[in-house]
């Protein structure tokens, strides 16, 4: 493809030379004999460091946006930009070709956008889905590392669903993925807003800035479909023009929830004083996540009345509120819940149907936010009979650290609180604990089957660790 092809749409400053290029990258060790090189700019690297490098193993161009005085440099104004949009075209915009919903919100993102593609699949349209526990291309399944990709492998993946005669897909949109200008060069026919609570203020520093990030969705599509319970909605539609449908349980919304019952394998409410759902997730968050996928569904042309009867086929998603098969008089649920509100909600949910005591066991990631710690802590023994506080991902900290940052939010609690270190211990000192009629909720690793230690990403699936434990 010629570098004026791959350039289409990227804000150039100078005149370059036009050739033919055979791939596009950021990353220094994937250089190729003719290919151009972006220079992007991280907190850890800067490309522009190495653009002499890069032409002398095989790069022929170097897009860049400061001028290194090189004959073979691209200068535009944003290097970020300008690698999602070289990345589009190089794989044929694919992605202008295809229906995009996508979500964006502290929690609920995951499980709305599987709901989406369930619906979707009930109505006999095959999509595609791009998000935190992995990505499809109609059935089949691919690995992911970031909620929202690398624009690379996101229009790889775009390029895929094509070929495959995809019209649709839902994706997951990070705040990260917006500030690192991941999507740009993208349109959505539907932005869905689940809510917003603290969470990535270790990248973002301020909610604030946590905000204005997610905001970026809602300036590229067609349909906002918002939380209305939730208070920084307004916020999002705040001089957005495009149009909105509302949805939630307290406040007057387009699409409300009323008569809602929280079942141990359910939840059932009734829309607009109307319509009966039967969704098979439970927990009360499950009602917004319902309301939410309905919502979306609704925005892409398709009827209440059919979506509701579609969602009751929806199914559960690895790492939400699942419950294990241990064979015990009493229940385990694993969830991904890391956030003060992902864990609050969580507990909730298992309350609802727990007639003996909620048992908690959970950790908090290093090297993240530490100001969530003791209020982790604090929900944690509000809400559960006894909490086992251990580890999650402690990368670089000491584990021993993060637990007594997360206990002085648990002082002078009512509930028994036990601090176990390893987490398999504390798995299975739950198990040995938990009597008839109990809950073990083990929050934070959820679909995860690895613990991150030091650098280092080891193998760890807690359902595993449940049957080794049980086992014993």
């Amino acid at each position: 493809m010629l570098l004026s092809e791959l350039l289409k749409g990227v804000n150039v400053k100078n005149e370059y030379i036009d050739r033919e290029i055979n791939d596009v990258t950021d990353n220094t060790k994937k250089v190729i004999e003719n290919c151009a090189f972006v220079c992007v700019s991280g907190a850890r690297f800067d490309g522009h460091n190495f653009a002499k490098d890069v032409l002398k193993n095989g790069a022929v161009t170097v897009i860049v946006s400061k001028d290194l005085g090189l004959k073979e440099q691209v200068l535009v104004e944003n290097t970020r930009e300008a690698y999602a949009i070289m990345c589009k075209n190089l794989f044929g915009a694919s992605v202008d070709k295809m229906t995009l919903i996508g979500i964006t919100g502290t929690n609920g993102k995951t499980t709305t956008a599987f709901i989406v593609k369930d619906i979707l699949k009930e109505f006999n349209i095959k999509s595609g889905l791009i998000g935190t526990v992995k990505n499809m291309v109609g059935d089949k399944e691919f690995h992911t590392e970031l909620t929202t990709p690398d624009p690379y492998d996101m229009h790889k993946l775009f390029k895929m669903m094509e070929d495959d005669d995809i019209k649709y897909c839902v994706m997951e949109t990070s705040s990260q993925a917006f500030h690192q200008m991941r999507l740009a060069g993208i349109h959505f026919k539907v932005g869905v807003f689940t809510n917003l609570t603290q969470d990535h203020l270790d990248y973002h520093g301020t909610i604030e800035e946590y905000k204005k990030c997610k905001k970026d969705l809602f300036k590229a599509c067609d349909i906002a479909v918002m939380n209305a319970d939730d208070e920084a909605s307004q916020f999002m539609m705040d001089g957005v023009s495009c149009e909105k449908i509302s949805y939630g349980v307290e406040k007057n919304c387009d699409i409300k929830a009323s008569d809602i019952a929280l079942l141990e394998n359910k939840v059932t409410y009734k829309i607009n004083n109307e319509l009966n759902v039967d969704f098979h997730i439970p927990g009360d968050f499950s009602v917004y996540n319902s309301l939410a996928a309905i919502g979306a569904v609704n925005a892409l042309g398709f009827s209440l009345e059919d979506t509701v009867k579609a969602i009751s086929q929806a199914k559960s998603v690895k790492g939400r509120l699942e419950l294990v098969e241990t064979n015990t008089p009493f229940g385990v649920i694993i969830d991904y819940a890391h956030t003060p509100d992902g864990l609050e909600k969580a507990i909730n949910a298992v309350r609802g149907f727990t007639k003996g005591r909620v048992i908690t066991l959970f950790g908090c990631g290093g090297d993240r936010d530490k100001t969530k710690r003791p209020k982790m802590g604090r929900m944690a023994t509000e809400l559960s009979d006894v909490v086992i506080v251990t580890t999650d991902n402690p990368r670089t900290e000491d584990p021993d650290e993060i637990i007594k940052e997360i206990l002085i939010g648990t002082v002078g609690s009512k509930a028994e609180v036990i601090t176990i270190t390893d987490r398999s211990e504390a798995i299975a000192e739950a198990l040995k604990i938990a009597k008839q009629g109990d809950t073990i909720l083990l929050a934070g690793k959820g679909h995860e089957t690895y613990q991150v230690i030091g650098t280092e990403r080891v193998h760890y699936d807690e359902r595993e660790v449940i049957k080794s434990a049980l086992n014993r």
